[in-house]
């Protein structure tokens, strides 16, 4: 990035993330979202996930500081030379994922999601779907906790703990996930085109009620969901030289 001048603070709830907005507002100035060059929101990756949500269709990079615990998305918190670590940043470009929704009473809900779209199953029985891409049904009946789609930012999160295959940034690619699956057992999954809909049908919703969730947004009881990516919506995250997204989940994928 060029040089900035309007910075816009941003805090997670807590007196460590508030106190240091306060202490960083001070130094460099603070102005309001809407009308900042960039967006630094200071928590962990939960409070980025929701700052991104929250400005998501405009087009203001946000650059993170860890003040939470993993901050796999985050920047490390240092308040010495913020303006030169912003000039110097390293730009990533995110397309969420769309999830539309149609509940057993048909009703219909849209969600967008960073992460992953994720349908679990609501009660003690498993879950059974029916998966199609593009229009082709790929598994007829899988009986699962349930299934997901992730975005390569999101492949390092809730996908990875459910054995799914880590996704560069630049693969074009999303990863579609099985949760316990029980049949097919042997299925692991599939890698698919960034431009694949994913149609995932609930088989047997009364007896088995499954619910789908766009990173914060839940809907219970659907009977389908549909997922693709969103490429109009385009999010930008900085992170500091050296340390860029692409790099993070290149090295996740060695560590032991």
């Amino acid at each position: 990035m060029t040089h900035v001048s309007k910075i816009a603070f941003v805090a997670a709830r807590g007196d460590t993330a508030e106190a240091a907005r306060e202490r960083l507002a001070s130094r460099y100035g603070d102005c309001p979202p809407e009308k900042a060059e960039v967006i630094v929101a200071l928590g962990g990756d939960g409070f980025m996930l929701q700052t991104l949500h929250q400005y998501m269709l405009g087009d203001t990079p946000i650059y993170g500081m860890n003040q939470g615990t993993v901050g796999f998305l985050m920047n490390e918190y240092r308040e010495d030379d913020l303006l030169e670590r912003l000039a110097e940043a390293q730009s990533a470009r995110l397309h969420p994922l769309r999830m539309r929704a149609v509940t057993v009473t048909g009703e219909r809900h849209e969600a967008l999601a960073i992460n992953e779209v994720a349908l679990l199953r609501q009660t003690r029985q498993s879950a059974k779907l029916r998966i199609s891409i593009d229009g082709t049904v790929r598994v007829a009946e899988l009986v699962c906790d349930g299934a997901m789609v992730a975005t390569p930012a999101g492949s390092t999160a809730y996908n990875l703990s459910a054995h799914g295959p880590v996704l560069p940034l630049s693969a074009g690619v999303l990863a579609l996930t099985p949760i316990s699956a029980f049949r097919p057992r042997r299925w692991r999954g599939a890698l698919l085109g960034r431009s694949a809909t994913v149609k995932i049908e609930v088989l047997e919703t009364d007896k088995r009620p499954v619910s789908a969730t766009a990173d914060f947004d839940e809907v219970r009881k659907v009977a389908s969901v549909e997922i693709s990516e969103a490429p109009e919506i385009s999010l930008h995250l900085l992170f500091d030289a050296g340390h860029g997204l692409e790099e993070r989940i290149l090295n996740e994928q060695f560590l032991t």
